[in-house]
């Protein structure tokens, strides 16, 4: 996935979703879906409450969709460019390999992106090499990265995480997927980290040690009360000037290691450049800082088909139900209900640094994009001068 390719499929739809959100066309298709797969979580995570959901209620990931189901889903989406894969724990599900078919045959996405709590390793090894054998057989250009978590060294992330021995698991996934890597061009290992209050303190250990892995590509995200995680009462997020003068060490560090990563890094970690410092103003500000693009740009399907704008807002403002809608995602995005759910963000009445909505939101905002656009510009020239 190069750079020409990213900018020339996604700078088209910018114009179309600023009409919609202003009301001048009806809405298009989305840019990025993420899909809540599963219920199911094996982890408690002390910044999370889905898999203490599923503690209490072990029946909740029967309501999952199934592959038929899902099949109909996906008839009546469009095409999509991201794929986020998300949960629960995607890996719970035996047939995932048979839902990235699914997204390839009738989605086309241009990218698929799959976290992981790294509890299963050789599970994760096995499936994801499923899904690149389907996902290159399709279309070899897709690139699939997979992002298991990191929220502490050692025993510090078993006890964030909720799982003994959840940290030696993590060693041993990244072990089997840098294999993966190396086998299959397409694919990429990042590592992923949940800035919270119990980490705050311990995020250069962190980083250091992904480095020492020899990972290409780390992104933190602090974290956020989600109505999707069950946790919108918990004192989670660390305050706004603590983040920022950590993220400016993370930045930085960023930066000095860009001109070295292969393209898909550069452009990716050139957004979480830009994404850094707008969070920051967005947990000072308590506003949107920009304009948000939730339910335009990017849907949510949670684990049992109701549609989301957004994880953020999730169960507290549903676009409408799959089931209840004969799987017809048309009928519930062209709603009046999901209208009225567009009215809600676009008068302000929510903000927040989601990552996923943020990078969008960035692109369709003609001072961060160009600010993405510098950054991509000036890693590439570095490269080319040989630094």
């Amino acid at each position: 996935m190069n750079q020409k390719d990213y900018i020339s499929q996604i700078l088209p739809k910018i114009v179309l979703y600023k009409g919609v959100r202003s009301s001048f066309i009806r809405p298009v298709d989305p840019i990025t879906l993420t899909y809540s797969i599963t219920a199911a979580c094996q982890s408690r995570c002390r910044t999370c409450n889905i898999g203490l959901m599923f503690r209490k209620d072990p029946e909740r990931d029967k309501r999952d969709l199934d592959l038929e189901e899902i099949e109909k889903v996906f008839q009546r989406l469009g095409k999509i460019y991201f794929l986020n894969i998300s949960g629960g724990e995607p890996y719970l599900r035996d047939d995932l390999p048979g839902i990235i078919s699914l997204a390839m045959k009738h989605l086309g996405p241009r990218i698929i992106h799959i976290p992981t709590n790294a509890l299963a390793p050789e599970k994760i090894r096995d499936l994801t090499v499923q899904c690149l054998n389907i996902i290159h057989a399709c279309d070899s250009r897709v690139p699939l990265t997979v992002k298991p978590s990191i929220d502490g060294v050692g025993r510090r992330h078993d006890e964030i995480r909720g799982v003994p021995g959840n940290f030696k698991r993590l060693l041993k996934t990244i072990s089997y997927l840098k294999a993966v890597e190396r086998e299959y061009p397409n694919f990429h290992l990042e590592l992923g980290t949940v800035v919270s209050n119990f980490n705050i303190s311990h995020l250069g250990e962190i980083e250091n040690y992904v480095h020492s892995l020899g990972i290409q590509s780390y992104r933190n995200e602090i974290a956020e009360n989600r109505a999707e995680f069950f946790n919108l009462d918990d004192a989670i997020t660390p305050d706004a000037d603590t983040y920022e003068r950590l993220i400016r060490s993370f930045a930085a560090k960023i930066r000095g290691n860009l001109a070295n990563k292969r393209d898909l890094a550069r452009i990716t970690e050139s957004l979480r450049l830009v994404y850094y410092g707008l969070a920051v103003r967005i947990l000072k500000e308590k506003r949107q800082v920009i304009p948000c693009y939730a339910g335009i740009s990017n849907v949510h399907i949670n684990h049992d088909g109701e549609v989301w704008p957004c994880c953020v807002l999730g169960y507290g403002h549903p676009m409408g139900h799959l089931r209840e809608a004969g799987y017809d995602f048309e009928r519930i995005w062209h709603s009046d209900r999901a209208n009225r759910v567009r009215k809600y963000i676009k008068e302000e009445n929510c903000a927040c640094p989601l990552a996923n909505q943020a990078y969008t939101n960035m692109l369709c905002s003609p001072g961060y994009l160009l600010k993405t656009m510098a950054n991509i510009f000036r890693l590439y020239q570095k490269s080319a001068m040989g630094f």
